[in-house]
């Protein structure tokens, strides 16, 4: 077992939950920051983590999250999400403006604060969880593809920049995951949301932790750069295998 610590962000729901509770199981004690805080202390209370009040869109409440982290070994950039799913000429430009201040804006402003405390642990690990669509396109989704291609980007670059760093970098891109994300996209609509999975079996937010623990237990000598992980019945962002 390990004493190290694990950073995990939008950690009360979906896979940035699941993530918690795996580094936990796995032995790291784990700082978990969301915005949403009853859902974060029950989490802390149930797997003995530290929950912090977190929104990766805002300078002082990441300042204040960052600085109350005394070190850390490995840092999971889960928060993030989609609003609406218009096309580009219908474009509503607050939902564009939060994609990119929560996906992209967010993962920068927590990494760069954490970065030296990485650095200075001898091992450190950014994960970033992306999406397939940072790697691909689909009609209706500009704002969120968008958004998530200049994440994976940073996270890319920063691969570049930190070399002979004694840092580690994983870009996690899943497909279609069964959490809340349809439901925040499409403003709580739950039956729009449960058509985005209908007739397919998709991954769940488990099957990413369970990814993420094992990059996270690697030897400092392996980098997994990248690894995109689909269900079976998706073959793209658009394209599904759907049964009845």
């Amino acid at each position: 077992m390990t004493s190290r610590t694990a950073v995990v962000t939008g950690a009360s729901s979906g896979i940035g939950e699941a993530t918690a509770r795996q580094l936990a199981a796995q032995g790291y004690h784990v700082v978990v920051g969301a915005r949403r805080q009853d859902r974060l202390r029950r989490l802390a209370d149930e797997i003995g983590a530290t929950a912090l009040p977190l929104d990766v869109t805002d300078d002082e409440s990441v300042r204040a999250f960052t600085e109350a982290v005394d070190g850390v070994d490995v840092l999971v950039n889960n928060a993030g999400g989609a609003h609406g799913l218009a096309p580009i000429a219908e474009a509503d430009l607050d939902d564009w403006r939060w994609m990119w201040e929560t996906n992209v804006l967010g993962t920068l402003r927590i990494t760069k604060a954490l970065l030296p405390k990485l650095i200075s642990s001898g091992d450190g690990l950014i994960v970033t969880v992306t999406s397939i669509a940072a790697l691909t396109t689909y009609e209706n989704g500009g704002g969120y593809t968008s958004a998530k291609h200049a994440q994976g980007v940073l996270h890319r670059t920063l691969r570049d920049e930190l070399l002979g760093q004694p840092v580690r970098l994983t870009e996690i891109a899943p497909g279609a995951v069964e959490t809340e994300f349809s439901l925040v996209r499409f403003e709580g609509d739950a039956e729009r949301a449960a058509k985005v999975y209908q007739g397919i079996d998709p991954l769940v937010a488990q099957d990413i932790a369970e990814i993420i623990g094992f990059v996270a237990d690697r030897p400092a000598r392996v980098n997994l750069d990248q690894i995109i992980v689909k269900p079976r019945d998706q073959a793209s962002a658009g394209r599904f295998a759907r049964r009845g």
